[in-house]
């Protein structure tokens, strides 16, 4: 039985060598290129099973090269890889018809897997559209691995009308992505239509989703559409469904299930063509062991779960978002702005309990009050300490352990019934270390000898720590 040949394109040699030898190893034969031209030739002389490509080549993009494959070879897959880590990118290669995208730098056996799963996957079919690359403002901003993750499920989901729910603390984003999957999506010519069931009254809630005919209740003086009807042939997002009344659970139940409904006072079933997409800040689980949230309809609106992650999980996003946030203000006419060095730093050890939308308003705070077009240290610790007090956390019943119990099932149900990575202890000890160690050079303004203390670590094994978890440190004027 011979071997499977995999084509390797990239113009870094040291990236070349490594996948040779870690696919030779894994028992694949690999020929590698510079060069798209050279693994065109290949390809049209019917070479290889399998491609792997960087996006930015010299001589052509690799994802212009994707077409062009799939029109004289539809069965050979190719998998995408680049260092341009945006959301556009994981769109783009998945548009394109992509098997896999790769964000770098990449997991070797992370790799080999997506190699092993496009080599034993039939060839799925093309998306009937093909999208825009001319995206001048990104819907989400950020290169971090944890974004990475949104970007790969989001640019998967696109071309599908799979239930999604999408789950995350308050200012995370999550309506961003909920109009990502919209506006880059199949659906995109037809409305999106957002509710959030936590700002409407109980008794009104049923009415503005299945809307109401006239007479039903007092005050209906006419036919009111509802947001199911409103958002036909597109696609509806139920903010907050963790807020919704349990009445009002049975009856959207009834529409997943069957696909239409009726109206408020109306004896006539409706069907309904909408994707639905929801979102919760609140642990789902929990609510259903309290009886306040319906376990079938959580497994109905829990097709494909997305986890936007916080701000904190997400640190090396900062100086990008501050960019981003700042450039934005300069668009509304305010005055351009620079954050230096110092005031950077600060911002990545802040503990952002807004998240995002806490980080965005604070930039446009800096751009309107400060005359000054260089931002320093002094000013970011005034309005962070000043102008953003402490807000009081949720009372939970939890224990920190129960909370990462919660959360590790949560991950390994989003593998499916893959099994995560290799190394995970590593990282789940990384994932609690660093916002620990953060928070508390936070507390203590910088100083390490306080925070070695109040950690109860030697200053010197905090010191390792500090370096092995690149947590940035900067040392706070009194």
């Amino acid at each position: 039985m011979s071997l499977s040949t995999v084509l390797i394109a990239d113009d870094d040699k040291a990236i070349r060598t490594i996948l040779s030898h870690a696919l030779g190893r894994a028992g694949y034969e690999t020929r590698t290129t510079g060069n798209t031209s050279t693994l065109w030739s290949w390809i049209s002389e019917g070479e290889g099973d399998l491609v792997i490509t960087d996006v930015v080549m010299p001589d052509e993009n690799g994802l212009d090269l994707i077409p062009r494959i799939k029109k004289i070879r539809p069965d050979l897959q190719v998998i995408a890889m680049s260092a341009q880590n945006t959301i556009m990118t994981a769109v783009n290669a998945t548009q394109r018809g992509a098997f896999e995208y790769l964000p770098k730098p990449f997991d070797l056996t992370e790799l080999i897997n997506v190699v092993k799963k496009a080599l034993d996957t039939p060839q799925r079919k093309s998306p009937d559209h093909q999208f825009n690359s001319d995206a001048e403002h990104l819907p989400l901003i950020g290169r971090s691995s944890a974004m990475q993750e949104v970007y790969r499920k989001l640019a998967r989901l696109m071309s599908s009308d799979l239930t999604v729910l999408i789950n995350g603390e308050s200012g995370t984003g999550k309506e961003l992505a909920a109009r990502a999957l919209h506006d880059y999506g199949r659906r995109k010519n037809h409305p999106f239509v957002a509710i959030n069931m936590a700002a409407i009254p109980r008794e009104l809630i049923e009415s503005e989703l299945f809307g109401h005919e006239k007479g039903s209740f007092t005050g209906a003086l006419t036919r009111a559409l509802g947001r199911f009807e409103q958002a036909e042939g597109g696609t509806l997002f139920l903010d907050e469904i963790g807020d919704m009344p349990l009445e009002t659970q049975t009856r959207l139940l009834r529409v997943l299930q069957e696909g239409e409904y009726t109206t408020v006072g109306g004896r006539t079933s409706i069907r309904t063509n909408v994707r639905v997409v929801a979102a919760t800040h609140r642990d789902l689980t929990l609510l259903i062991r309290q009886g306040l949230f319906r376990e079938d309809l959580y497994y109905r609106l829990n097709v494909v779960p997305i986890r936007i992650p916080p701000l904190r999980e997400r640190r090396d996003d900062i100086p990008e978002l501050v960019r981003h946030f700042i450039s934005s203000t300069v668009n509304e006419g305010l005055p351009g702005k620079i954050i230096d060095n110092a005031g950077l730093d600060r911002l990545q050890i802040h503990h952002w309990p807004g998240n995002v939308r806490e980080l965005e308003n604070l930039v446009r705070r800096l751009a309107a009050l400060y005359s000054q077009e260089i931002i320093g240290i002094e000013v970011i610790e005034a309005e962070l300490s000043v102008l953003a007090p402490p807000q009081t956390p949720e009372k939970s019943d939890r224990s920190i352990g129960e909370a990462i119990e919660n959360h590790l099932l949560e991950y390994f149900h989003s593998h499916g019934k893959n099994l995560p990575p290799d190394g995970l202890y590593d990282r789940i000890l990384k994932e609690v270390e660093r916002p620990l160690i953060t928070l508390s050079l936070a507390a203590t303004r910088g100083n390490q000898l306080k925070a070695s203390n109040l950690l109860g670590l030697n200053r010197n094994t905090l010191r390792k720590k500090i370096h092995k978890l690149d947590i940035p440190v900067t040392k706070i004027p009194k």
